[in-house]
């Protein structure tokens, strides 16, 4: 038995006008989703329990089968993995976002999407500038990076850039235990930030400046078993974004780094519908990661969101069935990790839809994968740390390992 778990980053929304009254899910043509849910099971999952930030961490965290209440340490530990960062039991990571503010407000939470070489050269020159006596600066993707404290900073209250684009950023900066320095780090950023000649030539080329660090996010590292130890499967995840790849290094999974992966609009569907179907030759299970739609949500874009999941269904899901049919019997989960409407263009902790298909159980679902026919699922609502049990309740070995 093979197993996947498909994930359309922020694909769950709400009816939009744009959309003549349709959810971005039912307005997509997705053939492929709709016909397997037709013949699976389908629910709505709670992946954000209550009292968690509605953030990818907690979600992504929960549908890998581990309850937050017991495992969730922070966003930035987990993307610090994915870097290669060892933390110490007293160190503090911190997600830090190269932004875009003007005259006050957070214009651009991703500083334009700054690309991987312009943004390692500020993260650099932050280092020599802010870095030292326990604060180190790393370089990751695009505007995503991590800042390590030697324990300064953990009890601060952070917001997340992407929760207040267009509004001003006075009543967003981090308060209370150790947010003086915080916000300290962050005033100097946006001194010495706006003349780097990074800046300078972006600006010339009429792009979006990355002239402020955002910080949030922050955790000690986490101790999360293996999935391996958990159920007796191997498995590797494909993914775009640090925070996942970072979670599947802690979840025990190998990580695929595919050629043309993004974690943007114009990701290579098909290279990841590949790369997963070649480590399912030698592994039990994957899990494929796509940050697109969510991407689309935070632009407030619903042709964009709506073409997204399109391409999820024909570029990466109809391929990676039909290379599943030379594998033998295989089961599938997918479900969004959480919700991003694109009305508020950010995270909500609302239930999001969930499909449960096996390939050799047919005809117990019925209607399209969209949030109004998943509520009348018979699956029902659950809990989404539970669901990984649940997909990995059938299959060789996985069943004594779940109950034990």
């Amino acid at each position: 038995m093979k197993y996947i778990v498909l994930i359309p980053d922020g694909a769950a929304d709400q009816p939009r006008p744009e959309l003549d009254g349709r959810t971005p899910l039912q307005a997509a043509a997705i053939p492929n989703l709709d016909a397997l849910a037709m013949e699976g099971e389908m629910g709505l999952a709670r992946t954000v329990p209550e009292g968690f930030p509605p953030g990818s961490d907690v979600a992504n965290l929960c549908v890998m089968g581990y309850d937050p209440h017991i495992y969730y340490t922070g966003r930035a530990p987990l993307e610090a993995a994915s870097l290669g960062i060892h933390l110490a039991k007293s160190d503090v990571a911190f997600r830090c976002n190269l932004v875009w503010v003007e005259e006050g407000l957070m214009r651009d939470f991703s500083a334009g999407h700054i690309s991987d070489t312009e943004a390692g050269e500020l993260i650099d020159f932050l280092q020599d500038n802010l870095g030292g006596s326990g604060t180190e600066f790393h370089a990751g993707l695009s505007y995503r990076h991590i800042m390590v404290s030697g324990g300064q900073g953990r009890e601060a209250r952070c917001t997340p850039p992407h929760d207040i684009t267009g509004r001003p950023i006075e009543g967003f900066l981090p308060t209370g235990s150790g947010s003086a320095w915080l916000r300290g780090l962050m005033d100097v950023s946006a001194r010495i930030l706006p003349d780097h000649p990074v800046n300078i030539q972006r600006q010339q080329e009429g792009k979006a400046p990355a002239n402020m660090i955002w910080l949030w996010g922050q955790g000690t590292a986490p101790k999360i078993p293996t999935m391996g130890g958990r159920y007796g499967i191997s498995g590797s995840v494909i993914s775009a974004v640090d925070l996942v790849k970072g979670l599947g290094i802690y979840a025990g999974l190998e990580v695929i780094d595919v050629p043309g992966a993004t974690g943007f609009l114009d990701t290579d569907y098909a290279a990841k519908a590949a790369s997963a179907l070649t480590a399912l030759r030698e592994k039990d299970f994957v899990y494929i990661h796509v940050e697109a739609p969510d991407e689309a949500s935070h632009m407030g874009d619903s042709d964009a969101k709506v073409e997204a999941i399109e391409r999820i269904d024909s570029e990466l899901l109809a391929p990676l069935l039909a290379g599943l049919e030379d594998t033998g019997p295989f089961r599938l989960l997918v479900l969004p990790d959480h919700a991003t409407p694109l009305g508020i263009k950010t995270h909500t902790d609302d239930p999001v839809p969930f499909l449960l298909y096996d390939s050799g159980r047919k005809g117990e679902g019925g209607g399209a994968f969209n949030e109004q026919d998943a509520a009348r699922g018979k699956g029902g609502r659950v809990d989404g740390w539970k669901l990984m049990d649940k997909l990995l309740s059938e299959g060789t070995g996985a069943e004594d390992a779940v109950s034990s």
